[in-house]
């Protein structure tokens, strides 16, 4: 349960103090590059699954034995699936690299085995 809190707390502080730096610092290059978008996606999707992390986290809390090791599963999915997802479309915004691009689907996918792992999980619960 702790892991998963400090862990989803972690992820929202980054994707705030990333958003900022780019709504301000970056704004004006993102913009030009044409690459606001991306980068507006890459936080939006880093602070949903922060959030569903901690919501991992205080369910954690809640949860019977066969509910915990899907609970954990979904939030280490949802965290790596956020490294993978929004680090790559991140990579793509500083570099220009569009071959970063080629690995995010794999980040996306992690995303969604978290969303079905907590339901997983869900059904586990008394």
């Amino acid at each position: 349960m702790k892991i998963m809190l400090q862990l989803g707390a972690v992820i929202g502080a980054l994707a705030v103090g990333i958003g900022a730096f780019g709504a301000h610092a970056l704004k004006a290059s993102l913009e030009a590059s044409g690459r606001a978008d991306t980068f507006e996606t890459a936080v939006k999707y880093q602070f949903y699954h922060a959030i569903a992390i901690v919501l991992v986290g205080v369910l954690l809390s809640r949860a019977d034995a066969g509910a915990v090791k899907w609970l954990n599963w979904a939030g280490y999915a949802f965290a790596v699936g956020v490294l993978i997802f929004s680090g790559s479309l991140y990579a793509i915004c500083f570099t220009g690299i569009t071959k970063f691009g080629a690995v995010a689907p794999i980040g996306g996918l992690l995303l969604i085995a978290g969303w079905i792992l907590l339901f997983l999980a869900a059904g586990k619960m008394g």
